[in-house]
């Protein structure tokens, strides 16, 4: 029988979590410099932890393949269809 992929622990920490630890959360007030050293782990300000997905760019679309375009010649005629 094989392991729910819920379950599996190898890259279950990777993806992206709602939920920081607060470690996590504390390294991140660092970075913001909203952290003093010293001060209690517990009633810890609410971090913001937003997944940034980074995708590939969209091509343009070709301006030269749209008609009418100034400067321009017009489409050619569409062959006659067939009968």
């Amino acid at each position: 029988m094989s392991i729910d992929r819920s379950l599996k622990t190898a890259g279950n920490l990777a993806r992206h979590r709602n939920v920081l630890t607060r470690a996590e959360r504390i390294s991140k007030l660092k970075d913001k410099e909203a952290w003093k050293d010293g001060g209690s782990v517990f009633g810890l300000p609410k971090v913001a932890h937003r997944n940034v997905k980074v995708g590939k760019k969209e091509k343009k679309k070709e301006e030269a393949a749209t008609p009418g375009k100034e400067g321009e010649a017009p489409p050619a005629a569409a062959a006659p269809a067939k009968k």
